[in-house]
């Protein structure tokens, strides 16, 4: 396989010309995968503050405005104050993500060649949804959007195929296959002191690896989807979310760092951490233009593509669990969804919540958009300490 000349590619072919003449110490410190994610998430963070305006004017010129739509009467008063602001904004972070990612990362790393289909997979799946059911309009008659089981179609087959590509790849060759263990809370993976690996562990059978890899992506997605709902609700809470992911896939694929956390040490994980870097400043330079009042939502083109990425990364680094906490808010507003639906059709009609998801039962229940958006934020900050914290504590 022919890979790109990318520039860290670029400066690794170009290392031995660059040592003799005693330039190579200018850009040696691309050598460490911390400081490329750090880069990583500045680039993609100017990527989409300095590409804002004009993909929101183009945006604005294709009329793919939001049509200000709910099924909730109680909140189409709200959903039609925000009809026409420009959706499909999810081009922008999907776009300063792989451009940070090209940039940046090391290609030839299989994890990260996985992850960069994730991100064009579901930026794609979300693009086209978002496409139809914007220009539904203009069309008259058609397709409204893809239908439920359609996109969880292409969903769970993309967890299928990543979790099955990565679960062929990652064997320690000198050691045992710590990137296919069980990783449960407050496991250690190594017995303290030492490098050598704890007594009890558990490895997935490749079956069962896929599996948890399906439904880890798929939900984490969807959860992301769901959650957005307000002016910088997801992307916010996507934006921090993604720094504890990136500290951990640093910490992962650094041996000294994950034996003394006790936590699996997955080689060539750390790469992710440029992923991972990529995504907190796209969300973070969306916030720019999706803060209230918004100028242009991320639509399901970046709802699902964040998703699928935090999901990815937290499987491969065999962290599911430390991100699933971290992602409680996501994993409260998909719940309330799967609880108001099952208990509406077990009731014949009633209601847990006032509306679904969570945010529009406090929104109707007189919270401020605002207020909620920075409390759950709040809450998102505490979770990602509270995470990282639960590492030491094996």
């Amino acid at each position: 396989m022919v890979i790109p000349p990318m520039l860290y590619l670029l400066f690794e072919a170009l290392r031995p010309w660059l040592s003799e003449r005693d330039l190579y110490r200018f850009v040696g410190i691309l050598d460490q995968v911390q400081f490329r994610a750090l880069a990583a998430a500045g680039v993609s963070f100017l990527i989409v503050l300095l590409l804002g305006r004009r993909t929101i004017a183009f945006l604005v010129r294709q009329k793919v405005g939001d049509a200000g739509l709910t099924d909730a009467q109680a909140l189409r008063g709200v959903s039609q104050s925000k009809a026409n602001t420009p959706t499909m904004g999810g081009i922008l972070i999907a776009g300063a993500i792989l451009g940070s990612v090209l940039v940046l990362a090391d290609i030839s790393e299989r994890y990260i060649q996985i992850g960069i289909i994730v991100v064009v997979w579901t930026a794609v799946l979300g693009g086209f949804d978002d496409w139809l059911k914007l220009t539904a309009a203009r069309r008259g008659t058609g397709r409204q959007g893809l239908l439920a089981w359609e996109k969880l179609a292409f969903q769970l087959g993309l967890g299928l195929l990543a979790g099955y590509f990565v679960s062929t790849h990652g064997a320690a060759p000198d050691g045992p296959n710590l990137s296919h263990v069980l990783n449960l809370p407050f496991q250690r993976t190594y017995i303290p002191g030492s490098a050598q690996i704890a007594p009890g562990l558990i490895t997935l059978a490749p079956l069962a690896f896929v599996a948890i890899a399906a439904v880890v992506i798929t939900g984490m997605s969807n959860a992301v989807n769901i959650t957005d709902g307000m002016d910088g609700l997801a992307g916010g809470i996507a934006s921090i979310v993604a720094v504890g992911v990136t500290v951990l896939a640093l910490i992962a694929g650094w041996p000294p760092a994950a034996q003394y956390l006790l936590v699996p040490h997955v080689a060539g994980a750390a790469e992710l951490g440029v992923l991972g870097g990529a995504t907190a400043g796209a969300c973070l330079g969306f916030l720019w233009w999706n803060c209230s009042p918004a100028q242009v939502f991320m639509g399901d083109t970046g709802s699902l593509c964040l998703g699928a990425i935090l999901g990815y990364i937290a499987v491969v680094i065999r962290q599911e669990a430390v991100v699933l906490l971290m992602s409680g808010v996501f994993l409260l507003e998909i719940g309330s969804v799967v609880v108001q639906v099952g208990y509406f059709k077990a009731t014949g009609g009633k209601r847990v919540f006032r509306c679904a998801p969570y945010h529009h039962h406090l929104h109707l229940g007189g919270w401020a958009e605002q207020r909620i958006v920075a409390r759950f934020w709040i809450i998102t900050v505490l979770l990602l300490v509270v995470g990282l914290a639960s590492l030491k504590m094996r």
